[in-house]
């Protein structure tokens, strides 16, 4: 396995994405992005479990499940159709999951995290849609967050992310509809923007919110924020 670049440490915030082999997609309807989710929630976690054996099969609910502490913290994440953005801090970098693969045990709880999440499902995905062969492009991209500015760009970027699939020329105003963003927005579920306007939902358990710094002390200073960064149109961030 290559080394890669950033090392994860404690206490720091990292950027992490992926997207789908070639630019695929990698979620085709709303249940793979279902799916996607509560192994994002159940992996989040010291325990090996097994979302065949433990859940489908035993026909649990995946958010009622009793996973334990969480290993690593998200406090924004995004699914688009080919690709995902996560917000992301380590609890512990000690918090290691078990793994028969030495090279992925002996890896902090983001690395050891993120190669059970994608793993899980690109299994998934594979058999449900009845393909074979790898199904992300490579190993997941990570970014060091650098400063305060730099993670409150971050948060209005994962979470402006789905206003290209309302329109694709959002960026350069050409459309001069916020209120439809807006709208577009508050009817996307499949981010944690809902979350950050106090929306009670099943997937509140993906977010910790309260491990990260407080950027927002209401859902109107956060939609402030957010919403700032259409106007001034710098949201030039390339994944």
């Amino acid at each position: 396995m290559s080394t890669r670049k950033t090392d994860f440490v404690e206490g720091e915030f990292y950027h992490l994405y992926s997207r789908g082999n070639s630019k695929q997609k990698i979620f085709l309807d709303d249940r793979d992005r279902d799916r996607f989710l509560k192994i994002l929630y159940l992996y989040n976690s010291p325990a090996r479990i097994d979302f065949k054996n433990d859940i489908a099969d035993r026909k649990i609910n995946a958010w009622d499940f009793e996973r334990g502490e969480p290993i690593v913290h998200i406090g924004a994440w995004v699914l688009m159709p080919n690709h995902f953005h996560l917000y992301i801090t380590p609890k512990n970098t000690e918090a290691r999951l078990p793994s028969k693969v030495p090279s992925i045990s002996s890896q902090n709880s983001i690395t050891d995290f993120m190669h059970r999440v994608l793993t899980s499902y690109s299994k998934y995905f594979n058999n449900r849609h009845q393909r074979t062969g790898s199904l992300f492009e490579g190993k997941f991209k990570s970014v060091h967050i650098q400063n305060n500015n730099h993670a409150k760009y971050l948060f209005s970027y994962i979470h402006l992310n789905p206003l290209k699939l309302f329109d694709k020329k959002w960026k350069e105003q050409k459309s001069g509809n916020e209120r439809g963003l807006k709208k577009f927005l508050d009817s996307y579920k499949w981010s944690s923007y809902s979350d950050y306007l106090g929306i009670n939902r099943s997937e509140n358990k993906i977010i910790h919110k309260i491990n990260f710094p407080r950027y927002f002390e209401s859902k109107n200073s956060f939609q402030k924020e957010i919403f700032d960064w259409i106007k001034i149109n710098i949201l030039d961030f390339k994944e």
